[in-house]
């Protein structure tokens, strides 16, 4: 026991230093953090005030999403935003937010945290809701001229909103 002791006091100061000279991380800010702990739920419960239309979100998708996701959403591989409707389970499927994203409220939040890529939570929520209503009208699902906002977004039915299987355990209530 006092050999485990002794290891301990040795090797416990080498890896206090080794930690210190990694420099490993960052503190979060605040900002970041108080972004991350919003939820928004399937039904669109914690959704922000705020509203777009598709025309107005066309003008910030080609500023801020065209670079990676294309013109229209076309994307490369799993850039892809729009199209692929009824293709799950073919041949070719295209997993995109029309043919495979469950429901609506899900796509706000996704692209409020984790867009633009290289600069994740920089728009405003009146400009997530006028790309989010652009991404959904190239898949059909949005009228370009309709004013999305948290109550319109929290009616529209996903074509995959039954595609996914509950969630069987006990424990969990929730679709996986």
């Amino acid at each position: 026991m006092w050999k485990h002791s002794l290891l301990i006091l040795i090797l416990l100061p080498m890896l206090m230093q080794a930690q210190r000279r990694l420099e490993i991380g960052h503190r979060a800010a605040e900002k970041v953090i108080a972004q991350q702990d919003k939820f928004i739920t399937p039904e669109g419960k914690g959704l922000p005030a705020g509203k777009g239309t598709a025309i107005e979100g066309k003008l910030v998708f080609e500023r801020r999403c065209s670079r990676c996701h294309g013109q229209k959403a076309e994307g490369a591989d799993d850039a892809a935003l729009a199209g692929g409707i009824g293709s799950l389970g073919k041949p070719k499927e295209l997993r995109t937010v029309g043919s495979y994203w469950p429901h609506a409220p899900g796509i706000w939040d996704y692209v409020n945290r984790a867009m633009p890529f290289k600069d994740p939570g920089s728009l405003a929520p009146d400009q997530v809701y006028a790309v989010v209503a652009y991404i959904l009208n190239l898949n059909g699902l949005w009228d370009e001229t309709a004013e999305l906002n948290a109550a319109e977004l929290s009616k529209i039915q996903m074509p995959n909103k039954n595609g996914f299987i509950k969630d069987a355990r006990p424990d969990v209530n929730r679709n996986r």
